[in-house]
């Protein structure tokens, strides 16, 4: 199958989206049992973490943990937002940060201005989005940032996604509350379709849609550790409690170049197999037996694919043992988490 399929369906009682790129599983948003990423809260500060410079905070949805904060006394109350899903067992990672974002208009409460997505080049598209924005938020002072969905985009559509993500923001930052409370919910599998796949696309919706596009084919994939690698080599991609452990190998390869081949191919399909699976933390790559002097073209490779992929990735660099260490957020929820049961 070509071209672009969003599917919007259902898998074992939950919310699924998945994108297919040529008949392919390319990336995938699960509902999980969490607070979603974006979630916001009036929370209250609990407790300090000495030596880490955090504190534990009261939300509705149990125990948050905000790192990096100063001056912040127990008991008083403050807005956060759910910055990506917690590991089982700890806590609701939060930030002090807030961003209303929706899929024309990222408002920015705390940092005042215009910009625009540097991916729109067309500079008589950059007017014509300024006009727009500038008649759309008028006086007010809060920063908004216009994403690369608006290239091309209806005027009007672009004005009622920046109101709305106005409006919204003006009703949290105004809040007065006394109490802990939660001020609004992330967005679940279907609206993040929507919201960040801005790609032409086929929709296919209903309970048979994951099956008859091949997605649940891709889900089942994905639920396996093993990722086949362009050349026949493969990748071994295994959560663990500590860390995500990436292992490469050649397969029948022997040549001398069999080792940076496999590593390029590794390289190219991580962000992919991360993604699908909803791993983050951090994760440790064992590439194939390779010369040193061929790990700048690894690392450049790396880049490259990581450079487009939606979720935050730090790549941190190689360890003395030779393996490479990736940082990642967890903005999305763990495949691994989820029950196995797939209805056919």
């Amino acid at each position: 199958m070509k071209g672009n399929t969003v599917v919007l369906s259902h898998l074992n009682g939950r919310d699924v989206a998945a994108l297919m790129v040529d008949g392919q599983l390319d990336d995938l948003f699960v509902e999980g049992d969490a607070p979603a990423p974006g979630t916001i809260y009036r929370a209250r500060a609990d407790r300090p973490v000495k030596g880490q410079g955090g504190m534990f905070l009261t939300t509705p949805d149990g125990p948050a943990f905000l790192r990096q904060v100063k001056g912040l006394a127990p008991g008083a109350l403050l807005l956060v937002q759910v910055s990506g899903y917690a590991e089982p067992g700890k806590a609701i990672p939060v930030t002090t940060k807030l961003l209303f974002k929706s899929r024309y208009a990222i408002v920015t409460p705390d940092a005042p201005g215009l910009n625009i997505s540097r991916s729109i080049r067309d500079e008589d598209e950059r007017d014509r989005l300024l006009e727009i924005a500038h008649g759309a938020a008028g006086e007010q002072p809060a920063g908004l940032i216009l994403r690369s969905a608006c290239d091309g985009a209806d005027a009007d559509a672009i004005e009622d996604d920046i109101a709305a993500m106005l409006t919204l923001a003006g009703q949290v930052m105004q809040d007065e509350g006394t109490e802990v409370e939660l001020l609004a919910e992330g967005d679940g599998p279907h609206t993040l379709a929507w919201r960040d796949w801005s790609l032409p696309a086929e929709v296919m919706e209903g309970a048979a849609a994951l099956e008859d596009s091949g997605a649940l084919d891709g889900i089942d994939a994905a639920r396996g550790a093993s990722v086949p690698l362009s050349g026949g080599g493969h990748m071994y991609v295994e959560p663990t409690r500590a860390l995500v452990a990436v292992d490469v190998n050649t397969g029948g390869d022997t040549s001398p170049a069999a080792g940076l081949r496999a590593n390029l191919a590794c390289a190219r399909a991580l962000p992919r197999a991360l993604r699908l699976r909803g791993l983050g933390g951090q994760v440790v790559v064992d590439f194939a037996p390779m010369p040193k002097k061929d790990r700048r073209t690894v690392e450049s490779a790396l880049r490259g694919a990581f450079r487009t992929d939606p979720e935050e990735t730090t790549l941190v660099g190689w360890t003395a043992l030779g393996h490479y260490e990736l940082q990642r957020k967890r903005g999305r929820v763990a495949l691994s988490d989820i029950r196995a049961e797939v209805p056919r």
